[in-house]
């Protein structure tokens, strides 16, 4: 699910920085040399003519060719299609087949694909994530309630509407609360029993209004129930969650949470719900409402029963369609909250994946698929995401990032603070995926140096620079006003007694003069430049 918007950014800075007494680095002292860049080598002396201008840089974009992504995609065009495919799905007998390299290349070439006795075959013990396991370990631990309409999975009523029958509409309507795990679970297991006793009472009235008059309850408010969905609990912690944690490392590596090949684990900090695992505690009824996974990273779904789970999904080649669909309906695509009408995507010949995770089964979501689940019964699941090392799954990542930044959508991977770190720490032997890393990274410095020199013609020795770098495990950076990454030059200012970040376009349209802005840079300049020489291509027998 797309998380809300995060609290103001705030950042610790050291508040000796705010005076003039600690050491410091004026804009004319810092040391600009060319670039060694195969991408830039062409654009050096256009890059000097603009360094001499007085303007502020314009924002780069990080796509090949200085592309900005184009509005959402034409769906392809098929003289026939199957708009209810067979769902790919593989039963797993062995530990073996399990660990293959060739599940992984599976996996990867399907939109979506379910695995089935996974959990069986790597004697993965998932009643440590059941209701009771869980309120056993944890039973304070707060989780987060959407409260909901319960209907069928091919429902989604107007309640608003005064005339019966009630019609289907895309708005997916929920509220927010919060409570306690062992509160949840105390509602979990009544509701059981209430749902059980109230279909009852329903069944009876229903066949005696039939006997009697014909009238049916059918798309009445009246029988329309109320649940609650328990959704983004938080099992990152290690000291929490030990055991639980412990058990799915015996997963094959390109399913993990945490590993060397998967592009998350790489960011530095954890990001609830994608480099961390969540679980989502559910009655029947409970909705995920539709969406893309945070840009494109592929998804990891395990339901850990006891009930099933019905699941939906699209292609990521049809995403331009249900964007449309959904500015039709009045609702954003990216931040909205929205269950399509089936048969609006069939009419727009859409085609979509239907059907049913079972307990242990594990649903792997590729990049950029497009998908929507309700519970049937009553289950428990654990979510995160996975970067797998490739040129698509990066590709699709930074593409959706350069989208986010023109739809004013923040993005909660920092692409451009990754692809450094991943500079740093992994040996690329993909041609295609070493070219769009090295350009991202030739942007970036491009970028920053073009800042820097801005700062230098335009302010001189009115502005000064200060060094604080990066620690352990500190978040990288947005503008507190447009949600952009701000990578390494933090343009600092308080407001309400917090120091919070803007980009330097932002901050520029707040104050001209940036008399009351503190500029601090966490990476020295030739640091960077000695990690872009040094990142080379591992594997050169692998080029195609």
């Amino acid at each position: 699910m797309h998380p809300t918007k995060p609290p103001i950014d705030i950042i610790r800075i050291d508040k000796r920085l705010l005076t003039n007494e600690h050491i410091s680095i004026k804009t004319k002292q810092i040391k600009l040399e060319p670039i060694s860049s195969y991408s830039i080598e062409k654009n050096l002396n256009d890059i000097q003519k603009i360094i001499k201008q007085t303007s502020p840089p314009s924002s780069v974009s990080y796509l090949p060719d200085g592309r900005i992504p184009t509005p959402p995609p034409q769906p392809p065009k098929h003289s026939s299609i199957n708009l209810k495919p067979t769902t790919p799905t593989i039963i797993l007998e062995t530990h073996d087949e399990a660990m293959s390299a060739k599940l992984q290349h599976y996996c990867l070439s399907q939109s979506i694909c379910v695995l089935r006795g996974l959990a069986n075959v790597l004697k993965i013990d998932l009643s440590l994530f059941s209701t009771k396991s869980l309120v056993e370990t944890q039973p304070d631990h707060q989780i987060e309630v959407r409260t909901q309409r319960q209907q069928a999975s091919d429902e989604n009523f107007d309640f608003t509407s005064m005339t019966i029958p009630l019609k289907n509409i895309w708005r997916c309507e929920s509220s927010r609360s919060y409570t306690t795990i062992a509160k949840y679970g105390q509602y979990q297991a009544y509701s059981y029993h209430d749902m059980i006793k109230d279909d009852l009472n329903e069944s009876l009235i229903s066949s005696t209004n039939n006997l009697t008059n014909g009238i049916s309850k059918k798309n009445s408010t009246s029988s329309i129930r109320t649940i609650k969905f328990g959704t983004n609990v938080d099992l990152s912690d290690e000291k929490k969650w030990p055991i639980q944690l412990h058990e799915l490392t015996k997963l094959p590596l390109f399913l993990c949470v945490q590993s060397v090949g998967n592009l998350l684990s790489h960011i530095g900090y954890t990001i609830l719900g994608m480099n961390s695992v969540q679980l989502y505690m559910k009655v029947p009824g409970s909705r995920t409402p539709g969406h893309q996974e945070n840009n494109n990273f592929c998804a990891i779904n395990v339901n850990i029963g006891p009930g099933d789970c019905e699941w939906f999904a699209v292609e990521e080649q049809y995403w331009g369609v249900i964007h449309t669909l959904c500015e039709k309906n009045g609702l954003d695509f990216l931040t909205g909250s929205w269950w399509p009408i089936l048969d609006d995507l069939y009419n727009a010949h859409v085609p979509v994946y239907r059907f049913i995770q079972k307990p242990g089964d594990l649903v792997f979501v590729n990049a950029g698929c497009v998908h929507w689940v309700q519970a049937i019964g009553w289950c428990n699941n654990i979510a995160w995401n996975v970067g797998p090392l490739t040129y698509t799954q990066y590709y699709a990542a930074i593409e959706r990032y350069e989208w986010n930044k023109l739809n004013s959508c923040k993005s909660i991977v920092p692409m451009i603070h990754l692809t450094w770190n991943i500079a740093r720490n992994i040996r690329v032997n993909n041609y295609q995926l070493y070219e769009l890393i090295k350009f991202i990274l030739s942007q970036s410095l491009k970028y920053i140096e073009l800042t820097f020199k801005y700062l230098e013609e335009k302010f001189g020795e009115n502005i000064i620079i200060r060094k604080q770098l990066r620690t352990i495990n500190e978040p990288a950076h947005y503008c507190i006003t447009c949600d952009h990454e701000v990578f390494n030059i933090l343009f600092v200012k308080e407001i309400d007694r917090k120091h919070v970040v803007r980009c330097l376009d932002c901050s520029l349209q707040s104050d001209k003069q940036l008399e009351n802005v503190v500029v601090l840079y966490q990476f020295i300049l030739d640091d960077l430049k000695t990690i872009y020489d040094q990142f080379q291509l591992c594997c050169v027998a692998n080029i195609k």
